[in-house]
């Protein structure tokens, strides 16, 4: 299966693409959002171009496992996905990916101050996913 894979925020929607087979994924964009809500349209696009079979958006827990201030928004963003293209939609923790996506800019030459991070967030919480899916599948 395709996924196009959200790391929602306010004012950035990190994007990435993976497939399920390889269990890899690959930083696509990040669309601008004003007060957390992107140009519909250009998701749309997104969708029209990698034709993903779902949706996963990362969901925003604090480190002590509870729930954030930014997750009701998150959640609402997947319901809004869900609900405009008609494609499943699922939740993965995103707890750290943003540290994990700075770490490996830094790691390939970047400075995290001035580069966007939330493409690779989005990547970091897809193969979380992914991997999560298989733990999921071999327990079955």
């Amino acid at each position: 299966m395709s996924v196009l894979a959200f790391d929602y925020g306010t004012q950035r929607i990190g994007v990435a693409f993976g497939q399920s087979v390889s269990g890899t994924a690959r930083a696509v964009c990040v669309l601008k959002a004003r007060d957390g809500i992107p140009s519909w349209e250009r998701v749309a696009q997104l969708i029209q171009d990698w034709n993903p079979d779902l949706f996963v958006v990362g969901m925003p827990y604090n480190l002590d496992g509870s729930e954030s201030d930014l997750m009701v928004r998150a959640v609402k963003f997947a319901r809004r996905l869900h609900g405009r293209f008609g494609k499943m939609c699922y939740g993965m923790d995103e707890r750290l990916s943003s540290k994990a996506a700075i770490e490996q800019v830094i790691e390939n030459g970047g400075q995290s101050k001035h580069t966007a991070i939330d493409d690779i967030a989005a990547q970091i919480i897809l193969e979380n996913w992914f991997s999560e899916y298989e733990r999921q599948a071999q327990l079955g």
